[in-house]
């Protein structure tokens, strides 16, 4: 593991020569905190990060944990992710006010890493004794690795369904029996992708694997989106072409769906029943906004019900890790502590339990550990349908660069409603300007 810097370094320098110098040559090095402790040993004491909704579920697992180990204290600190991250970012891993045990975004990890707070985990042993996992190492787990070292263990799955109105549908004459492509609609808001935002546009994009930012075997970063358009291979440029006519329709009506602000309003007040708009991306955490919106009409599938020039969408494997703070590297008591809360929060027999607490799907789960439970049939559904979209999506890139990559398309994307591009040609010229100045950066 990388070493701190500075005042953390100091620190961790005088706790070891002063422990030494307690010691007695004969005495046993400490546990490294890899090791299942026997029932009842635990001890010690540690904070966990958990969100407002999930405080319940969080202090069940705590509670469970302590009634078997009298000598441990788990602590369950109520505070969002982001914001606790925000704290993280502003000060160290020494704040109290950071957890020992806390949710981290996957794409996090490099930028976690390079600031030194994440602890070591023995994932490989973890998943063993939790169970659910074919291949570890080829899902979630592989991706929240940097160099020999797991730096996070898999919490749940992320990935982008489709939500469709079937009135709206009937009335307009879409048969959703079928995958409905993104411009095939009788009308402009038949399909609804707010496509100036990455996280939706690479939906798209994936489609046709035009990589928006890549790192090739040598480490170098490389965009499909520098090349000439002649240099697109046929289905990219079917995609480009598609994306590009999706917005002229819409410029052309006039609506608010390329407005980075009105946009939103728009796609909800569309997909309201009684409005034109049939099916739309959005993430199986947004099921109480959509009943709201279709409410007994809402139809629920994987990503693929909606099609780009032909093309099924797909968008990440993406998710979410548990981290521990990297002020507990020589505590093997925390380390222990840390990994049998991760071990209950994550067993696949709570799944159901978690997914009514925070609303995460388990990698270490199925769809058919759900069905078998007292969760609505629309949860249900939600749940069916990410883990159809998670098996056919392509990695998440993790490497802190993809950052820029939000801004550099969103800003592309939206010069078009001022460039006013004539032809697919030179709508893809503001995108290859915003990507060449990206690049450049990278050199």
């Amino acid at each position: 593991m990388k070493k701190f810097k500075g005042l953390i370094a100091l620190i961790l320098v005088l706790a070891v020569v002063l422990t030494a110098c307690g010691k007695s040559s004969t005495d046993k090095p400490a546990d490294n905190g890899e090791a299942t402790p026997a029932a009842g040993s635990l001890k010690g004491e540690i904070s966990v990060q958990a969100e407002t909704d999930w405080m319940d579920y969080y202090q069940a697992a705590a509670d469970k944990i302590m009634e078997a180990n009298p000598d441990a204290k788990i602590n369950i600190i109520e505070v969002g992710a982001f914001d606790h991250l925000d704290t993280l970012d502003a000060t160290d891993a020494l704040n109290e006010d950071v957890a020992d045990l806390f949710a981290i975004p996957a794409d996090r990890l490099y930028g976690l890493n390079d600031a030194q707070v994440l602890n070591p985990i023995d994932s490989e042993a973890l998943a063993a004794e939790i169970g659910g996992w074919d291949d570890f190492t080829a899902g979630l787990g592989g991706q929240l690795k940097i160099d020999d070292e797991y730096l996070a263990f898999p919490y749940n799955i992320e990935t982008l369904i489709t939500y469709a109105n079937k009135a709206n549908a009937e009335a307009t004459g879409v048969d959703l029996s079928k995958a409905v492509d993104l411009n095939a609609g009788p009308n402009e808001s038949t399909v609804l992708i707010p496509i100036f935002d990455a996280w939706f546009g690479v939906a798209l994009t994936n489609a046709a694997n035009i990589e928006l930012l890549g790192m090739d075997e040598n480490g170098n970063f490389y965009s499909d989106l520098t090349k000439e358009y002649a240099d697109l291979s046929s289905d990219q440029q079917a995609v480009i072409a598609a994306v590009y006519d999706y917005w002229k329709v819409h410029n052309d009506a006039g609506t608010a769906l390329f407005d980075a602000d009105a946009g939103w309003g728009y796609i909800d007040d569309s997909f309201r029943t009684g409005s034109e708009g049939v099916i739309r991306l959005a993430g199986p955490w947004e099921q109480a906004t959509m009943n709201e919106l279709a409410g007994e009409d809402l139809v629920i599938d994987s990503i693929d019900k909606i099609t780009v020039a032909g093309k099924p969408l797909a968008h990440w494997k993406g998710g979410w890790g548990f981290a521990i703070n990297s002020r507990n590297e020589k505590d093997p008591d925390k380390i222990q502590l840390c990994y049998a809360m991760i071990k209950e929060l994550v067993n696949p027999d709570n799944a159901v339990e978690l997914f009514k607490a925070t609303g995460k799907i388990l990698e270490n789960a199925n769809a058919d550990v759900y069905k078998d439970s007292d969760l609505s049939d629309t949860q249900k559904e939600i749940i069916e349908a990410a883990y159809a979209s998670y098996a056919d999506a392509p990695y998440r890139p993790l490497f802190s660069e993809w950052g820029k990559v939000w801004d550099t398309w969103k800003n592309a994307v939206l010069s078009w409603n001022s460039v006013k591009p004539a032809s697919v040609e030179d709508a893809y010229g503001e995108l290859k300007a915003s990507f060449d100045a990206m690049m450049a950066n990278f050199k």
